[in-house]
């Protein structure tokens, strides 16, 4: 099989190759899933390989056909069409075949093809398990969360821009951030009730808008930058939810501590990594998206599009995620 190969933490020519690997077997809980497209993120660049490490196959979205199971595997079947966002610390989707465990594995939306099933699945679980597994929001309860408030900031990426649209149907009232006018037109096609730039002073726009404080932040963006601000706006014992890494010391003190804010971190791949038990938490959550997609309830975030799966395209749609300037999601489709 062929499959792309990143041999340096660089997304320059060079960095990348195309090799042919032996078809993988599947054993227990795996199925093999003939990868036909495959969606980028943040973490495919942000996991490159370092000076000294091994080559790594990267890609952490993809939607294909299941070839077979392994033992244990009983969900699918052959021929299936499916999703899912992968383990980090597995090889990735960058590949014409892939092992992946069935159990963080969903059916694709019916009503999407490939590519743009495949702009789905990291983000739309990081979107979901941040507002109803780490926040919990009750999603199912609408009439409950009426008037309380979800600021999020960064709401033109990926994971953003699903969690906009789940917010809404939800029940809550969502501010989102964008700092250039076509971002801010994005999130308000996708139903954001309001828009701060989150380049500018936090606070003082939301109190422009009429708001003293907000119930929850969802923070996919910036940490270090929005700390304090968001020390300001978050309401007592509101929560946070973080995804980003940061780079300098949090005061956790300060207004979290006198708040008694709740802090939490979402980290989607957690579940595959420790095999919690869990687990099939992931697969329940793709398939309630695809059910939400193929009724008409949200709508799917892929923006951009290339093909064929090969190095160049890869390469490209590296820089394309390095530049922070992307808008929804990009995918890569189809095998030369």
């Amino acid at each position: 099989m062929k499959a792309i190969q990143f041999i340096t933490d660089s997304s320059d020519a060079g960095s990348a190759r195309e090799v042919e690997l032996e078809i993988p077997s599947p054993s227990g809980h795996d199925i093999l899933v003939k990868v036909e497209a495959v969606g980028l993120n943040p973490v495919d660049f942000k996991v490159r390989p370092a000076e000294g490490e091994k080559p790594k196959i990267l890609g952490f979205d993809a939607a294909g056909i299941v070839v077979s199971g392994g033992d244990r595997a009983s969900i699918f079947k052959e021929g299936d069409l499916v999703y899912y966002a992968g383990d980090v610390t597995r090889p990735g989707s960058n590949a014409e075949y892939q092992l992946v465990d069935e159990r963080i594995v969903g059916l694709r939306p019916a009503s999407l093809d490939a590519a743009t099933s495949a702009a789905l699945p990291l983000t739309a679980l990081t979107a979901w398990e941040s507002l109803f597994h780490r926040l919990l929001i009750d999603f199912d309860k609408p009439a409950e969360n009426a008037g309380k408030s979800l600021l999020i900031i960064g709401g033109a990426g990926g994971v953003g821009s699903i969690a906009i649209q789940l917010a809404k149907l939800a029940g809550l009232t969502v501010i989102a951030t964008a700092s250039r006018e076509e971002s801010a037109d994005w999130c308000r096609k996708l139903g954001a009730d309001h828009i701060i730039n989150h380049r500018g002073d936090m606070p003082e726009q939301l109190h422009e808008l009429g708001f003293d404080f907000v119930d929850y932040i969802a923070n996919y963006n910036d940490i270090d930058g929005a700390w304090d601000a968001m020390g300001v706006m978050i309401a007592p014992q509101g929560g946070i939810v973080l995804i980003t890494d940061h780079k300098i010391h949090l005061e956790m003190a300060g207004p979290f501590k006198m708040k008694s804010v709740s802090i939490h971190w979402e980290f989607m791949f957690t579940r595959a990594m420790f095999k919690t038990e869990d687990i099939i938490e992931q697969h329940n959550i793709l398939n309630r998206i695809a059910e939400l997609i193929d009724c008409g309830k949200i709508s799917a975030t892929a923006n951009d599009s290339l093909s064929p799966i090969n190095v160049e395209n890869i390469l490209e749609g590296h820089r394309r995620m390095e530049s922070k300037a992307a808008i929804g999601k990009l995918t890569i489709s189809g095998w030369a």
